[in-house]
């Protein structure tokens, strides 16, 4: 694509065949020549995480990898950037949704899902922050926007920023299925306690684990946990 360079890995992921992943070159690529991430108020420097893979992303794409795959159950991943998770549980055949707010992310996903001779996954535009809603050039059709409720949700390194208002908590809640799970792997982020609290407010249970993990080999060292909820049976 024009504007900034890319790069192809194979990634590891025991349980499934490797993913092949197109991924930005590094964070100093920029292009926005339309205008729409900066509608969004995604700033040039915010502009390329998406396009990067994040620890907690291979942390959440090794725990989708071990779940088994059950019929009716649709999982949501919010926030997705490149996907690994849900590109994990789509080659495993689970009902995946991919979600993100940034204009690129939906062409990397296809890309990737081509290069890893995988079959169409539902894509769908999904934001919680206070930025616009849909991308600059017009409204999206309602098909195109996230809805519905899902039996997972899912997502890594969601809680970057604050969020006073608990604009995640609620997202999560309006498309959580009575009795969903929700995963969220977290870095150890400052915001972690806030979001907790959120979302026990909205009527969740929670526990979490520790992921920490020592550097072996070619794979190098992790430190976070993974936070786990309960919706309740009525929502």
């Amino acid at each position: 694509m024009p504007g900034y360079q890319t790069k192809q890995e194979h990634i590891a992921v025991r349980g499934v065949d490797d993913i092949v992943i197109r991924s930005l070159l590094d964070r100093q690529q920029f292009s926005d020549p339309l205008g729409d991430a900066l509608a969004q108020g995604i700033s040039s420097a915010a502009w390329p995480m998406f396009g990067l893979l994040w620890p907690s992303g291979a942390q959440l794409a090794a725990r989708i990898a071990l779940r088994p795959v059950t019929d009716g159950e649709r999982i949501l991943e919010l926030g997705c950037g490149l996907a690994l998770a849900s590109l994990v549980g789509h080659r495993r055949g689970a009902d995946m949704t991919a979600s993100d707010c940034h204009p690129l992310a939906e062409s990397f996903l296809l890309e990737n899902l081509r290069l890893n001779q995988l079959g169409p996954m539902k894509y769908r535009h999904g934001h919680w922050g206070g930025h616009a809603a849909a991308p600059a050039r017009g409204e999206l059709p309602a098909s195109e926007m996230l809805d519905g409720r899902f039996q997972l949700i899912i997502g890594s390194d969601l809680l970057y920023e604050r969020d006073d208002d608990g604009t995640l908590s609620r997202t999560i809640a309006r498309h959580a299925a009575p009795g969903a799970e929700v995963w969220i792997v977290d870095p150890d982020r400052g915001n972690r306690a806030a979001f907790h609290r959120q979302m026990l407010a909205a009527g969740f249970s929670g526990r979490e684990e520790r992921l920490d993990r020592a550097a072996a080999g070619f794979q190098l060292a992790y430190k976070g946990r993974l936070l786990v909820y309960i919706a309740p049976a009525a929502l």
